[in-house]
């Protein structure tokens, strides 16, 4: 089956990007956005206590609500870093810093995504499975952790010598 080609306003650096480097490549205000997001849901719910006062004390609801902010700001913060590497948004600062890490692996002779001892079918199955999962947040958190070659993107820029190369 061919790979669907997604048109977008900025370069595609990663179709399917390890939940390590999409983590390792969050920016300051991606981080802003997860502080707001854990600290929003506890304010609401404190704020709504201070609108209709319960009977009982709101330790329990304020606590759950933090938690619940910070895995729903997190989430939120890997979404937007995730649209960076798809090229949805603004990405000059992560299309640098993997042109700088992948030529860097290339240079010490590692596999440019990463080493795995899962068979080719596995990786194709949890590539996938993880793709644009990100989109679907909502009804099923799922990150890509499996190391796999299929990221849409040409490995020529990587400075990476093809097995059929005379050089």
């Amino acid at each position: 089956m061919p790979q669907k080609v997604v048109e977008t306003p900025y370069p595609l650096i990663d179709a399917d990007p390890h939940a390590s480097r999409v983590i390792r490549y969050f920016r300051s205000s991606d981080y802003a956005v997860w502080a707001a997001g854990t600290a929003a849901f506890p304010s609401a719910l404190y704020l709504w206590e201070m609108a209709d006062p319960a009977k009982r004390p709101m330790r329990v609801a304020i606590r759950l609500g933090g938690f619940l902010g910070f895995v729903g700001g997190f989430m939120l913060a890997y979404q937007r870093s995730s649209a960076r590497f798809w090229g949805w948004a603004e990405n000059k600062r992560e299309e640098d810093l993997d042109l700088e890490e992948l030529r860097q692996r290339v240079q010490e002779g590692k596999s440019l995504y990463g080493e795995t001892n899962q068979p080719e079918w596995v990786q194709a199955a949890a590539h996938r499975n993880s793709q644009f999962s990100q989109l679907k947040f909502a009804a099923f958190p799922m990150f890509n952790i499996v190391n796999h070659p299929f990221h849409g993107t040409d490995t020529a820029k990587y400075d990476v010598k093809s097995e059929n190369s005379t050089d």
